[in-house]
This record gives structure tokens, C-alpha cells and sequence, in this order.
């Protein structure tokens, strides 16, 4: 969840965690939070603000709850109200609130697309950052926050995606190094389903987790002008699509996954697929940075896997993409338009260093702020900031990258791949309808 890479590839680069709260503001001042942009009054009446966090229970919830705390003890008068909301919940829950008018002060931005149609509807407050600010983040982090030139998202850590496995797991399956190309990943596919383990686990149940298996497959089918190029056209024409949904179609022929794969969630609950990981009951996920975090709120014990590794996508022989590209994304977090001023203020105050410390330590993760960085110290976490670091380019999660429209039509689609019930053309027809209907 955290980075450090050319602010080229970062600005591509979507957001990833989610947050939750209740109704809009009330009380105190309805100034604009545009970030100190001149038209923030300020106000002694008091302050009450709504903040909508996915952060689940455990250390990352326990990290807001701890912010939430002190920030209000240091701004008398101020308020924050804040919901946990889970994570499957959340985008329905923000498009109802956006669309009602209640949209929280401060809520979760996963960028892209997304956070393209919000300022279009003006939903969403542009924010001025002052020069702490911005020492604060990176600006390749930033770069992934902005819109024409204005920031609309304060990000709080890095995603890149890539597996997260067992090393003791791998060891007994007689895996001595991990795969670097697709047939050296079919290969340790055979050896940990030899042991009696599931080889990978996926919760094709959210969808997501399952699309994103063909995200990154076109991202090693696809190059990058061709992905940033269907960012704005949203057109499906070119042949790396459909060879992206044969390479899914072929991988899924070795029987990959766990069974009851397309019934298993995938990050609530001992069976779910991180759960599974977890518990030395498969191999190893695919997911975002996230991941290690939400394994270790699933152990036995309650505590980060002692044998959890981690490597990146590996290549697909004859793709127009980079090898080393990296799919991924951003933590963010935006104000409604018209949030007081101390919305803004909360966001500042949580990319200071300290801050940042504590959310990295707290989500196993790479904070935005390069000072804060040093706590950065897990081998799973360094691996994944140093295959970013060496990423060609980065791209977001394409149901970000595209939209929520084409989006959610391509997660679908996969699923119904992989259930059996489509093909790689009607994952790409599937898209292009999508974009068709706006």
C-alpha cells in the first residue's frame, strides 16, 4: 500500500481501501473544505463530521478509531462520527449518498474513473495543499489524486498487487524458488495440489478478486498505451483483450483454485480465500497490499503469518505489456463539497508522520509519507515496495481505471468465465456494452 516509484507510473495508479460513516455534516460551518483555498471560514460554533472508513476489525479500524480520538481532543468544539463500512458495501452505499445528497464530510475515493464521474457532478471538493502538505506525500502518490491539474484525494498508502503465498507450504510442495512466467506458476500449481493443499486461493464470490486475475493478464497481454488509450475511449477493439481472457481460459484448465471457489468470499472469515492462506489451507492469493494485514487479523492467533512471502504477477511469453509493469492502487480519501474546513484538516493530520507511522504499522503497509517509511521493516512488504520501485508502470485496477460501469460488466464477466458460463469475447462485448450505455 505504499511506494515509492516514477510519478509516471504512480499517476496511474487508483486507490484501494474503503471507508464508511454516517449521514452528512451537522452543525458548525458549512464553509467549503477546499482544502485552505481561501473560502474556508472559520467558525466557533461546534463541529460534527461524517467519516465512512472499510476498514475492518482489527488493527487498521483500531488506527482511525486512535486518529479520530486525538484529532478531536486537539480541536475542541470538533466532532468526527465515523462507520465502518464493509468493503463489498461500500460503492453502493457512496452512489446512494451521492445521489441523495448526503454524502458523507469525508469518505473513501478509490480514483480512476470513479472519482472522474464525481467531479464531474461536482461531488467531490478539489483541495489546495499547503507546502506540509505536500512534504507529507510523495508526489507520485499525489500524481495518482489528481484531476486536471487538482487534487481531489489526500492518498494514504500504496497497493501494489502481486501473490502472497506460504513459504512452509512451498517448501513441502518442493518449490525452490517462486515462478517468474505462467508455466512455471502452472508447474507449482501441480506440486502444492500434490500435498493436499488448494494451490491458489480466489473469493470469486465478490467478483473482484476473480476479474482480477484477468486485470492482470491483460496487463501482460495489453501495453500501456493501449490500457491508458481504453482509459479515455473506453473501446475493447484490440487483440490483447481477447488474448488476455484465452490466457484465463487456458490457466483455467489446470484446476487452480480451491473447491467452491466461486462461492468463497474473500476476506471476511476463516474460509475465505485469505482466511485460507492464513490457515496453510492454500498456497497463495492473489491480492493487492492490503492483503498481509487482513491474513493476519485471520490466523489462528491473531497475528501476522511468520511465513508469509510475497512475489510479483509473473510474465506471459509473447505479451505487448512490460513484465515488470504492476498492477495496483491508492488509498485515498476525499471532502464533499460542502464539508467545514476541518474535514481537510483531519486529512492533513493524517499523513503527518507520526500518522503515517502508526496506519503503516497498523495495515502492514507503505505509507505515502517518505518519513515515515523507515517502519516499513517486514520482508513481505519490502519485497512488494521494491518490485514497485522497479515497476515500469503501474496501473489501477481497471474497474477503477474504467469506471464503475465497465467495471462492475468486467468483473462480471469473469466470473461467468470462470463459473463456465461466457468466454473471452464476452468479457470483451461485456466491456464494450458497458462503456456503450455510458
Amino acid at each position: 500500500m505504499m511506494k515509492k516509484t516514477p510519478a509516471a507510473a504512480i499517476a496511474a495508479l487508483g486507490l484501494g481501501v474503503v471507508l464508511a460513516a454516517a449521514a452528512c455534516s451537522s452543525g458548525g460551518s458549512s464553509s467549503n473544505a477546499g482544502g485552505n483555498g481561501g473560502n474556508s471560514s472559520s467558525s466557533t460554533s461546534p463541529v460534527t463530521l461524517t467519516f465512512w472508513t472499510n476498514a475492518t476489525p482489527g488493527p487498521g479500524l483500531t488506527f482511525f478509531q486512535n486518529a479520530v480520538k486525538s484529532f478531536d481532543a486537539a480541536h475542541p468544539g470538533v466532532t468526527i462520527k465515523m462507520q465502518a463500512i464493509q468493503n463489498e458495501d461500500y460503492d453502493g452505499k457512496l452512489q446512494t449518498a451521492l445521489a441523495s445528497n448526503s454524502t458523507p464530510d469525508i469518505f473513501f475515493q478509490r480514483g480512476g474513473g470513479k472519482m472522474l464521474a464525481m467531479v464531474n457532478a461536482n461531488q467531490v471538493a478539489p483541495l489546495t495543499l499547503t507546502a506540509a502538505d505536500q512534504a507529507n506525500i510523495s508526489a507520485a502518490a499525489l500524481a495518482g489524486e489528481t484531476l486536471n491539474g487538482k487534487v481531489y484525494a489526500i492518498p494514504m498508502d500504496q497497493q501494489p498487487e502481486g501473490f502472497y503465498y506460504s513459504k512452509n507450504l512451498f517448501k513441502q510442495a518442493g518449490i525452490t524458488s517462486t515462478p517468474t512466467t505462467i508455466p512455471e506458476l502452472e508447474a507449482d500449481v501441480g506440486k502444492l495440489r500434490a500435498i493436499g493443499v488448494a494451490p491458489i486461493a480466489v473469493g470469486a464470490k465478490d467478483a473482484w478478486p476473480a476479474a482480477h486475475w484477468y486485470y492482470n493478464f491483460a496487463l501482460r497481454e495489453c501495453s500501456q498505451a493501449t490500457m491508458n488509450a481504453a482509459a479515455t475511449s473506453l473501446k475493447f477493439t484490440d487483440p490483447c483483450w481477447t488474448k488476455a481472457g484465452n490466457d484465463l481460459t487456458a490457466f483455467l484448465k489446470i484446476n487452480p483454485f480451491q473447491t467452491g471457489f466461486l462461492t468463497t468470499a474473500a476476506q471476511v472469515g476463516a474460509g475465505s480465500s485469505a482466511g485460507l492462506v492464513a490457515n496453510h489451507k492454500a498456497g497463495m492469493e492473489l491480492m493487492g497490499a492490503w492483503d498481509p494485514g487482513t491474513i493476519a487479523s485471520l490466523t489462528p492467533n491473531q497475528k501476522p503469518l511468520p511465513d508469509l512471502g510475497w512475489f510479483p504477477f509473473p510474465s506471459v511469453p509473447g505479451g505487448a505489456g512490460d513484465p515488470s509493469a504492476m498492477m495496483g492502487g491508492i488509498d485515498g480519501y476525499s471532502v464533499s463539497p460542502n464539508a467545514p474546513k476541518e474535514a481537510f484538516e483531519f486529512l492533513e493530520y493524517l499523513v503527518t508522520t507520526p500518522e503515517q507511522e502508526a496506519y503503516a504499522t497498523a495495515f502492514i503497509t507503505l505509507p505515502v509519507n517518505k518519513a515515515a517509511q523507515s517502519v516499513v521493516t517486514d520482508s513481505v512488504s519490502i519485497s512488494a515496495l521494491q518490485a514497485l520501485n522497479k515497476a515500469a508502470y503501474t496501473m489501477q485496477f481497471l474497474d477503477t481505471q474504467y469506471g464503475e460501469n465497465v467495471g462492475n460488466a468486467l468483473n462480471a464477466a469473469v466470473v461467468n468465465l470462470m463459473a463456465g458460463k461466457g468466454t473471452p469475447a464476452s468479457i470483451v462485448s461485456a466491456a464494450t456494452e458497458a462503456a456503450a450505455k455510458g
